[in-house]
């Protein structure tokens, strides 16, 4: 293992550009479960709360689940150990850019500044109908479900659900990336999710089909 660790720490000092890609499992630290697996949140809620035409049909009843996952439990969390070194690499400039699949916004409060978010970020929520954006923090949840201040449209969180499609910025970003980086830092991923389990796989050069 030693020698795992000295040869990965050569790597990234002669790498020209680093990325770390991110998933779940780099947040079990902060006490955020991952979706899949053992002990993962889909063994505990139904995930269909979290697919765009069941939360159009019945917004209460995703609500409901979206406020206990997200913003009872998931709010306490804060950056951990690996946060905080990914955060600190960057700022050493020995890493280039983050690409994460969380949601959680840790990487962000543990001071990391270029951070590219597949799935897009809880902290925010958008009007499903004047698209108007707020900040989770400013938005009560005593009645579910929440609504625009200005229009009374349902507000949505602003990440991406099941039959939503990924942003063109993170797309653009992680093809960016693997076609700069020297070294990739995966962490914490199951490389089930598609489209982001392609991202390490893209060879230099080449376009990925989800954006063709």
């Amino acid at each position: 293992m030693d020698d795992k660790i000295i040869e990965a720490v050569r790597l990234l000092k002669r790498s020209r550009f680093t990325t770390a890609f991110t998933g779940a499992g780099i947040s079990v630290e902060s006490g955020i479960p991952p979706f899949r697996g053992s002990g993962g949140l889909w063994g505990k809620y139904d995930p269909r709360v979290l697919d765009i035409q069941y939360f159009l049909a019945d917004p209460a009843g995703s609500w409901g689940v979206i406020k206990e996952i997200f913003y009872d439990f998931f709010d306490t969390a804060r950056p951990n150990i690996a946060h905080l070194t990914l955060a600190r690499m960057e700022q050493e400039g020995l890493l280039g850019r983050t690409i994460t699949q969380n949601i959680d916004n840790l990487h962000q409060e543990a001071g990391s500044q270029i951070v590219f978010e597949f799935h897009g970020n809880s902290k925010n929520l958008l009007c499903l109908h004047c698209h108007r954006r707020y900040v989770a923090g400013e938005i009560s949840f005593d009645h579910i479900p929440p609504t625009c201040r200005e229009c009374g449209g349902i507000l949505k969180p602003d990440f991406v659900f099941f039959g939503e499609s990924i942003p063109q910025l993170p797309m653009a970003a992680a093809y960016e990336a693997a076609s700069l980086s020297d070294v990739f830092l995966i962490i914490g991923t199951t490389g089930e999710v598609m489209p982001a389990n392609q991202t390490p796989s893209w060879q230099k050069n080449t376009e990925p089909p989800s954006l063709r």
